[in-house]
């Protein structure tokens, strides 16, 4: 069973009907109520760091999605949601993450040809092997919504660039977490079957 939880800041049809579509069942999950039944957790959203974690926080679900981490299971989020998985963002001042994958989050700087934020299709160059790329072609489009990014700590977590005014990490992933700042629900063939392999997924490899 897929987990997605709810956030309360974006609409969340997109993701799991493109779960549903690739062969699994899911469930929403809002803020109580066991996840021991989950194999898989999807952080989705659209919309801004310090609210999200606001709620985060506001009801304790930092320590569930540690505890679901800390399991093995495996866990992806989804542009807002990659940016969570980070240890703090710029957005709206200083504001602490869920510190699964170090780094921060930053606002997009760019020239005036490209323009913040970032509307549209745009290609991934894939930089490391991951089981969750498997079968993904390099160099494809992917539709994005953004205007902050992930710096990591350890470039060893960075599997995917984007060129938008300048080289910007689109993939992190360590260990049992993989995060995606593009929106794969939306990005046709190739982000469904990111989905799928997603679903797939044991958390190793």
């Amino acid at each position: 069973m897929i987990g997605i939880l709810n956030l309360h800041i974006g609409n969340l049809g997109s993701i799991s009907n493109a779960i549903y579509e690739v062969g699994f069942d899911y469930e929403i999950l809002d803020t109580s109520g066991s996840w021991d039944h989950l194999t898989h957790l999807v952080l989705p959203g659209v919309g801004n760091f310090k609210t999200a974690m606001n709620f985060v926080n506001k009801y304790s679900l930092a320590d569930s999605i540690h505890a679901f981490s800390d399991s093995g299971r495996t866990i992806m989020g989804i542009c807002l949601g990659m940016q969570l998985l980070m240890s703090h963002s710029h957005e709206g001042g200083i504001n602490s993450g869920l510190n699964l994958i170090p780094g921060q989050v930053e606002k997009l700087v760019t020239s005036d040809s490209y323009s913040v934020p970032h509307v549209g299709w745009n290609s991934v160059s894939l930089e490391k092997e991951h089981p969750v790329l498997s079968g993904i072609k390099p160099d494809r489009d992917y539709y994005f919504v953004h205007s902050y990014h992930a710096l990591c700590d350890d470039t060893t977590h960075e599997l995917g660039k984007t060129y938008y005014g300048d080289s910007i990490t689109t993939i992190i992933a360590k260990k049992n977490i993989i995060g995606f700042q593009f929106h794969p629900e939306k990005s046709q063939i190739n982000g469904l079957k990111i989905i799928e392999n997603f679903c797939h997924w044991n958390g190793k490899g």
